[in-house]
């Protein structure tokens, strides 16, 4: 809360000088813009028109914690989010924050020395329904407003271009590839968890909490990721990229419980978000489908065969990477027997289909790591399937498996999450797949 914290300190560069920080917003034809002047810390003088306090004298965290208009404190968040810093405080948590309900109710369990940061990234324009994405200008205002309603500093990071670069394109260039990728794999397994712990770290945070369904536990002498208690909300395995030496300055709060109880703890404390819809997975496509965004973005669409196992032509298609393995509607042939799509070659532009007996699978290999010494686990290779049984033999840059039973629809690019129980003792890519 305000007044609460401890005292900030700007970096070296701007420590023994004075300096301007200066923001902006814009809906439509309103327009905001914010000018601070900061010496030794503190605000000095201020134009902020719409901002409900004076922010003179105040810490850039104590004034993240000021509202007032909703377009002139996105302007304030725009002139602190690149800024804002503090000394290290052991009591203060920095909490992720989504505007939906799990982040809010995180928030309400993180105690009064509470930071909210909420990162903004890229959104495609042309999608029918950006607002309802997690990182959309909207969520940043509902994420906002519900920290300065409890008396919370609340920051904003403007990541766009950073996550472009670094989730979205390479999930267009996986594609091009012939693989399928996992966007929300690499955006919580690193982009967005690096950015979210060197923010806590520059605000002086002893820990970060996010909203995620998860545990951590320890396992063998180690901390590592662990399933939730609620098995239908359960996110390790989207989360199973983290880092494990990250871990200890990570908390979920929310792992222990189920999502009908967040509701209710959101709903008891009057919090808007106990009733919020649940944000899509893959925010930036903008609620469109995967494939029109790729049409969008660079993957042609071109003719190619679609061939049967034998290699004959029985139909066309407007582009291998409209398909993945597995997939059954949309091909556009008829069969005696139910088709899937079984593989794609990038460099043909070729699909191959057949059979469902012919997308099983019993070896698989993945580049990534193990955390622990494991032989016998529990593979999740797809994000709605089922964990299979396998045998794990650690590589040179990764594990293979040995499924006990096949798995149907493998695709590389995919998520090789690897379990113990309920603890994820492996995690990695999906980069070969075969049947004995």
């Amino acid at each position: 809360m305000r007044g609460a914290s401890a005292p900030l300190t700007f970096e070296r560069e701007y420590a023994d000088r004075m300096v301007d920080l200066v923001g902006d917003s814009a809906r439509g034809d309103d327009y905001a813009f914010v000018r601070l002047s900061v010496d030794g810390g503190r605000i000095v003088d201020a134009e902020a028109s719409g901002i409900a306090e004076d922010l003179r004298g105040l810490t850039l965290l104590e004034a993240a914690a000021v509202g007032g208009e909703v377009l002139p404190v996105d302007a304030l968040a725009n002139a602190l989010g690149p800024a804002v810093r503090a000394a290290a405080d052991p009591r203060r948590t920095a909490v992720a924050m989504s505007g939906g309900v799990d982040s809010a109710v995180t928030l309400l369990k993180a105690g009064e020395h509470a930071v909210g940061v909420t990162l903004r990234l890229w959104l495609d324009p042309n999608g029918p329904d950006s607002e309802r994405a997690c990182c959309s200008p909207s969520a940043v205002i509902a994420a906002r407003e519900t920290c300065h309603r409890l008396g919370f500093p609340h920051v904003t990071l403007d990541l766009r271009e950073q996550f472009r670069r670094s989730v979205v394109t390479p999930f267009v260039r996986g594609y091009a590839r012939g693989e399928t990728p996992n966007p929300c794999i690499r955006c919580n397994g690193g982009f967005r968890f690096a950015e979210l712990l060197s923010f806590a770290k520059r605000v002086g945070a002893a820990r970060l909490a996010t909203g995620h369904y998860a545990r951590i536990v320890e396992h063998d002498g180690r901390l590592l990721l662990a399933r939730a208690a609620d098995e239908t909300k359960d996110q390790s395995y989207m989360l199973a990229r983290l880092d494990p030496r990250h871990l200890e300055r990570i908390w979920f709060p929310l792992g222990e419980q189920t999502k009908t109880q967040t509701r209710a703890e959101a709903d008891e404390a009057g919090l808007e978000a106990a009733h919020r819809a649940e944000s899509q997975e893959a925010c930036f496509l903008a609620g469109d489908d995967y494939r029109a965004f790729l049409g969008r973005h660079g993957l042609p669409a071109k003719a190619g065969p679609i061939v049967d196992e034998s290699g004959e032509t029985i139909g066309t298609h407007e582009g291998f990477w409209q398909f993945t393995p597995g997939q059954r509607r949309g091909l556009g042939v008829s069969a005696a027997e139910p088709l899937y799509a079984v593989g794609t070659d990038a460099r043909t532009n070729t699909v191959v289909v057949g059979p469902r007996a012919s997308l099983a699978r019993t070896r698989v290999s993945a580049r990534g790591r193990l955390f622990a010494p494991a032989g016998r686990v529990t593979a999740k290779l797809r994000y709605r399937s089922p964990a299979v049984p396998a045998s794990v033999e650690q590589t040179a840059g990764g594990f293979r498996l040995r499924l006990d039973e096949p798995a149907f629809g493998v695709a590389r690019g995919q998520a090789a999450v690897l379990y113990d129980g309920d603890v994820v003792v492996g995690s990695g890519l999906v980069t070969s797949a075969g049947a004995d």
